[in-house]
């Protein structure tokens, strides 16, 4: 199986699946639109932004906010090359900014734009895009290098419990410090291991609902592919897209907890949207902040004001 687009093909499905295609319990109160969580605040008209990742369908649109910034990990005509195959992405809305991967993301930008590198970002948007960062420590440091004091980062990130990430093991300090501490710039074969090995979709309300039996779930990779696509990366230092990481919302708010006090993280949490019944998504905006002690004490009240803990 070609991990880089079966994995990419989910990815767009949990980026952009409706939540009203699951189970709808009419007890539980309306959530505020998936937009307002990730969006909701930022005066786009007037702010200098990024969004990562976009892809075809944009959260933020250069119509609203004509400033915004699209960065991705290739040049749009090598983005639509590579999507040209896929009948559900509208290849002619595909668009790339700048080029984020050989470069750090300030001299991505650089290259697009000398003066807004140097003043430096109101904002940067990244909806399912931190749980495939190889480096997530370095990846954070450079969205802080990018933008201005207490500006933010507005993240939208799939919860482990109601993904085909179900039976993963949720990441924990030691294997993100590792990551730091090699620099990593593609998944290491310890992530494509844990990754294909227990990648098994599941029905998003049966998993609300405790109805999900882990003995008839269907794993998506053989042995022979899981061993395969490691020892590529392993020899080779070949690029194969997976979750490097996988959180709930408590454990992405310990994390960040743990790193603020090691000095590692420079952001407090701002806003804080727990994964809403039936769905499969937390969102969080971290802001720019240097007063470490301040820094973790919001992760710890974030962790605190999750459901699960």
């Amino acid at each position: 199986m070609d991990a880089l687009r079966y994995v990419r093909a989910a990815r767009r499905r949990l980026k952009w699946l409706s939540p009203r295609s699951a189970h709808v319990d009419n007890a539980v109160a309306p959530a505020p639109p998936r937009r307002e969580k990730i969006l909701g605040g930022l005066d786009l008209s007037r702010m200098v932004g990024a969004e990562i990742g976009p892809l075809h369908n944009a959260l933020v649109s250069k119509t609203e906010s004509p400033r915004v910034i699209y960065i991705d990990h290739c040049d749009t005509e090598t983005l639509r090359k590579t999507w040209a195959p896929d009948p559900n992405v509208d290849v002619s809305k595909l668009h790339v900014d700048a080029v984020w991967g050989e470069l750090t993301l300030k001299e991505a930008i650089a290259q697009y734009d000398p003066g807004v590198a140097a003043e430096g970002l109101d904002y940067v948007v990244a909806s399912h895009v931190i749980e495939h960062v190889p480096d997530m420590i370095t990846w954070l440091h450079e969205i802080e290098a990018i933008l201005k004091p207490q500006r933010e980062l507005r993240l939208a990130v799939p919860d482990r419990r109601y993904t085909f990430d179900y039976l993963r093991r949720t990441s924990d300090l030691a294997s993100v410090l590792y990551a730091y501490l090699c620099r990593a710039r593609v998944p290491s074969a310890l992530c494509i291991l844990d990754f294909t090995l227990n990648m098994a979709p599941v029905d998003c309300a049966d998993a609300w609902h405790s109805r999900i039996d882990e003995s008839r779930l269907t794993k998506r990779y053989d042995f022979e592919s899981c061993i395969g696509l490691a020892d590529d990366a392993r020899l080779n230092g070949a690029y194969h897209d997976v979750h490097c990481w996988v959180f709930t919302p408590a454990s992405f708010a310990e994390l960040c907890a743990e790193l603020s006090k090691r000095k590692l993280l420079n952001f407090r949490c701002g806003e804080f949207h727990d994964t809403s019944k039936n769905e499969f998504e937390f969102f969080v905006t971290l802001q720019r902040s240097t007063d470490e002690v301040a820094n973790a004490k919001s992760w710890l009240d974030m962790k605190a004001r999750c459901r699960e803990t």
